[in-house]
């Protein structure tokens, strides 16, 4: 698969993945678009293209913390999305686990990765992605209980 192919096919996915992340619409462009143009200079050696990006993402989410502190302290330009209170009170839970447990999360339940996969975007053993998804859904079930 070419790059431009790969762009199109995978860059709005990337986007949600980097918005379930980050809450942020600006850090997730921003992520993205860093991931892609960083890939392009050595796309021709990238094997698994999708698994690739998606890690990088991840772990460019996960660099940029900082950033993402700054940008949510300013006051937002677009309107705020109106959710039902259960899904806001999910959310604000989620965002309350650590940036692991929040990962875990995200990829196995927005993006549909069994947790095998999960761990190889994390970089992190089976068994202990396995413990974070239980620790996290344990302080889940705690917080909306």
């Amino acid at each position: 698969m070419g790059f431009d192919e790969a762009y199109q096919e995978h860059r709005l996915p990337l986007l949600r993945l980097a918005y379930l992340m980050s809450g942020s619409h600006d850090v997730s462009e921003d992520v993205v678009q860093s991931v892609f143009t960083s890939a392009h200079e050595r796309w021709d050696q990238i094997e698994k293209p999708l698994p690739y990006l998606k890690r990088a993402v991840v772990n460019a989410v996960k660099d940029g913390q900082r950033r993402r502190l700054r940008l949510l302290s300013r006051p937002s330009e677009r309107p705020p999305v109106v959710l039902p209170p259960e899904v806001d009170e999910t959310w604000a839970h989620i965002g309350r686990l650590s940036w692991v447990q929040r990962a875990v999360v995200v990829l196995h339940y927005y993006e549909d990765l069994p947790l095998t996969e999960v761990a190889a975007v994390l970089d992190r053993p089976p068994a202990t992605v396995r413990s974070d998804h239980r620790r996290a859904l344990d302080k889940l079930r705690k917080a909306l209980a």
